[in-house]
């Protein structure tokens, strides 16, 4: 039986930003349902879907007080069974966004748990620790949260006093869940099977290497004390042995609901470990079934860097049995043609170049892969979004515009020459919820849909190809003796993908004119800062076979 997911390519849905219902400038559930034809002519396997659960959205859905209903401001469980149906009509898989590592301040769990005083079964569902130093004024120790500051926050105790110290390792509004207790696990259990009776397809795993923290909760060896914004470098904090175990279980949940009815359920996790052999080790066979390879997102612009990012991918983590599941961009990224650019608001040619050379590499690639919103539109990063309108906590927490999120955020254009450009139904008035440049107009869906030279139809044409080749999706790859600065490969049994990633053109590694290339390019040629595909006869005779045997599984 061949496995959906493995080859699956997947178009991650950023809902409050997809398309708006209501003319409340916020995209919701209906305006996805609306937006499902359209998926479906650009021709990806399913969407994911951004946290739409009730939450006060201080991180946007991320801090969620309600892991089993619909917030209002995004509809409700009826319009999301719509929109479930709808999907399964056009052959759109469905997955969710669960978040295990924390939740909301105003969870209920979270306001017991204050009420409820030291030593308290409340307390034990988190992380409640005493401080340090006289009349414990310190944190319990020196972790940093990922969006800058300490990461713990004091209570005022029931009795109007100075309390314990709370562990959260994103804002203060989000607490985290303590996995060693078994309260916690079991409340899971249930908001698996809540959502998976409502017929979703699968669930991506928001900080899939946390939930478990040491034990004792002793300072990290980390010395960028001062630091503002903390990554997965804490290894008190990440990647603790014992979450393993949380997955091979959530596995099992899975296959439960596959031996009922044959349709296979998908967990994809958001993996960020040091090396690709601890991110191997979350794609065993009987824990996730994929986990997003991140290493392209800061990649640079080089072709041996992409080639050892790639060779590295294909050892370790494909030798699982899984397959690589390459990203481009997501919700917490700048934009591919802003990352490859020169960072100007619209970003450069050579930006918009680069990034259409890697959205045919990446399709290219054996495995599975994950296409953000509006990346099929060619949008760069907004990044000229004044203060005031900023809504991402690392800039409330650490009042720097470095890492800041919003700028891919900005909710889409879909038709017209002005601001809300077609996101709000029948609205012209409505102010989106983050402010839409005038550039957009350049990049709204009707002018893409009528250009057939524009980003989306490389993407369609690219997922046409993707689905109708046998040699792409899953399969075996081989590199190809380059020309230094150029990227080569074949995949399966003659399909050749050449990337140049220099500027000056190259002779092409197949003659003829090629299957698809993300730039104009003539027969026998290979241009700068462009990708191509070719069907050939004959590439045994430039293998490179010094880095090839791992590759070929």
């Amino acid at each position: 039986m061949h496995n959906w997911w493995r080859d699956a390519v997947m178009y991650q849905v950023y809902v409050r930003s997809f398309l708006d219902s209501t003319g409340d400038g916020i995209g919701d559930l209906a305006g996805v349902r609306a937006g499902l034809p359209y998926l479906k002519k650009l021709g990806v396997d399913g969407i994911w879907l951004s946290p739409f659960y009730p939450s006060p959205q201080h991180d946007h859905g991320y801090d969620v007080a309600d892991y089993c209903d619909v917030d209002p401001v995004f509809g409700d469980l009826g319009e999301f069974d719509r929109l479930v149906t709808g999907a399964r009509r056009l052959g759109i898989k469905v997955l969710l966004d669960i978040v295990p590592n924390h939740c909301s301040s105003e969870h209920p769990w979270f306001s017991e748990a204050l009420g409820a005083g030291r030593g308290s079964a409340a307390r034990a569902r988190f992380h409640f620790a005493e401080g340090r130093g006289p009349g414990g004024e310190e944190p319990p120790n020196n972790w940093h949260a990922m969006f800058g500051g300490p990461a713990w926050s004091r209570v005022t105790e029931p009795d109007g006093s100075p309390g314990q110290w709370y562990l959260h390792m994103f804002t203060p509004e989000q607490p985290d869940l303590n996995w060693r207790n078994p309260e916690v696990g079991a409340h899971f259990d249930h908001v698996l099977r809540f959502w998976l009776d409502r017929g979703v397809d699968g669930f991506r795993i928001d900080v899939a290497a946390g939930l478990f923290k040491h034990p004792e909760l002793p300072d990290s060896p980390d010395p960028e004390a001062d630091a503002r914004t903390r990554d997965s470098v804490n290894p008190l904090a990440w990647n603790q042995p014992e979450v393993h175990d949380v997955w091979r279980h959530w596995r099992s949940v899975c296959e439960e609901y596959t031996a009922r009815d044959g349709g296979e359920r998908l967990l994809v996790g958001e993996v960020s470990v040091p090396t690709t052999r601890e991110h191997a080790l979350y794609v065993r066979p009987d824990e996730l079934h994929q986990a997003f390879f991140f290493d392209l997102l800061s990649a640079p612009w080089d072709a041996d860097h992409f080639r050892k990012v790639v060779s590295e991918a294909m050892q370790d983590i494909a030798g699982t049995g899984s397959t690589v599941t390459w990203v481009l961009n997501n919700h917490d990224q700048v934009r591919t043609v802003t990352r490859y650019g020169d960072h100007g608001t619209e970003g450069s040619g050579l930006g918009t170049a680069r990034a259409r050379a890697a959205a045919l590499l990446m399709l290219a690639l054996p495995g599975a892969a994950y296409l953000y919103q509006g990346e099929e539109l060619g949008l760069a990063e907004v990044l000229d979004l004044p203060d005031e309108v900023l809504t991402d906590p690392i800039f409330r927490r650490t009042g720097s515009r470095a890492r800041i999120r919003d700028g891919c955020r900005v909710p889409l254009p879909w038709s017209g020459h002005a601001s809300p450009f077609g996101f709000s139904a029948d609205a012209v008035d409505v102010k989106p919820w983050l402010p839409q440049p005038d550039w957009f107009a350049e990049h709204a869906t009707d002018r893409a849909l009528a250009d057939t030279s524009s980003f989306w139809h490389l993407y369609r044409d690219g997922l046409q190809l993707r689905h109708s080749l046998p040699q792409l999706g899953e399969g075996t790859l081989r590199w190809l003796e380059s020309a230094p600065g150029v990227l080569s490969f074949v995949r399966g049994d003659g399909l050749v993908c050449a990337v140049n990633f220099g500027t000056a053109p190259v002779p092409a590694p197949v003659p003829g004119a090629p299957l698809l290339a993300s730039g104009p390019c003539p027969a026998g040629l290979l241009p700068g800062s462009t990708a191509a595909w070719w069907i050939s006869d004959d590439t045994s005779h430039n293998t490179d076979t010094d880095d090839s045997m791992g590759l070929s599984r």
